[in-house]
């Protein structure tokens, strides 16, 4: 009982720390839940043999909860550009389809090192302030198909909201910042719920799954982690505004180098 308690405590400061940093630094939640929670999974002695795809699938379904809410404040704020959501979204969801199914057929091993590589890309980018120089206008049709479908497979992956792949393209493309963040946002969760539901399905026949799992979604920490991050991402906007964000960042993408280069190693 003790030891089931002092998992559920590690679910809400987890979902705590991925509320305040994303509402701070408008970093996705699943940069930091996908680690932690494979950390978390390694002590409860669940197998290391779906350890990576419990951990990618539990937090694309923490960003389904998430996300509505920030996609709602978005949207009264007039942000969003729902047109480009809609035009990325059916490349999406096919294309989170496509990265749950490669994600199951990846050893857990691999999978790591997969997810490690991107954490450093991201680092680096929010390191040095990486940004894209806008020069083109979005594409067509075809395009936008295609962007949505490389943004949806690369994001069910690794387990995140797309954010750190779809504002840099948006920017690229001559986009406001703050409308490329919230259409973004948006985008978030036809990700994570076109993601999460591969998830479920390809881990449904999966062996050494905790029990409380639905498939590779483990119903326990979806719940500790939604709870504290959806209160307190408001927290992390209002701080924003006060605190020195881009030093932060800085201090946040040491952070994610650590993280990364320690699953790269081990």
């Amino acid at each position: 009982m003790e030891s089931m308690l002092s998992t559920l405590l590690l679910y809400l400061t987890l979902g705590a720390f991925a509320g305040v940093m994303a509402g701070l630094l408008g970093v996705g939640g699943g940069l930091i839940i996908v680690p932690v929670l494979a950390w978390i999974f390694h002590h409860q002695h669940i197998s290391d043999a779906v350890i990576m795809h419990l951990a990618i699938g539990t937090s694309l379904a923490t960003i389904v909860v998430t996300s509505i809410s920030s996609v709602r404040a978005h949207h009264r704020r007039g942000a969003v550009l729902w047109p480009v959501f809609w035009r990325l979204t059916p490349g999406i969801i096919v294309g989170a389809w496509v990265g749950a199914a490669i994600a199951d057929a990846l050893p857990s091993a691999v999978l790591s090192k997969v997810f490690a590589i991107f954490v450093l890309t991201v680092a680096a980018q929010m390191g040095f302030g990486a940004k894209p120089a806008p020069h083109r206008e979005l594409p067509g049709t075809a395009g936008m198909t295609a962007v949505g479908g490389i943004i949806g497979t690369v994001s069910a992956i690794v387990g995140i909201g797309g954010g750190s792949l779809t504002v840099p393209f948006l920017t690229w493309c001559n986009t406001a910042i703050r409308q490329a963040v919230a259409t973004s946002a948006a985008c978030g969760l036809p990700i994570a719920l076109a993601g999460a539901f591969g998830f479920v399905m390809t881990g449904l026949n999966a062996t050494g799954l905790p029990t409380w799992s639905l498939g590779y979604v483990y119903g326990p920490a979806l719940l500790g982690i939604t709870v504290t991050s959806t209160l307190l991402a408001p927290l992390g906007a209002r701080l924003a505004h006060t605190l020195p964000t881009e030093m932060l960042k800085k201090v946040f993408a040491v952070f994610l180098a650590i993280i990364g280069t320690r699953m790269l190693l081990n």
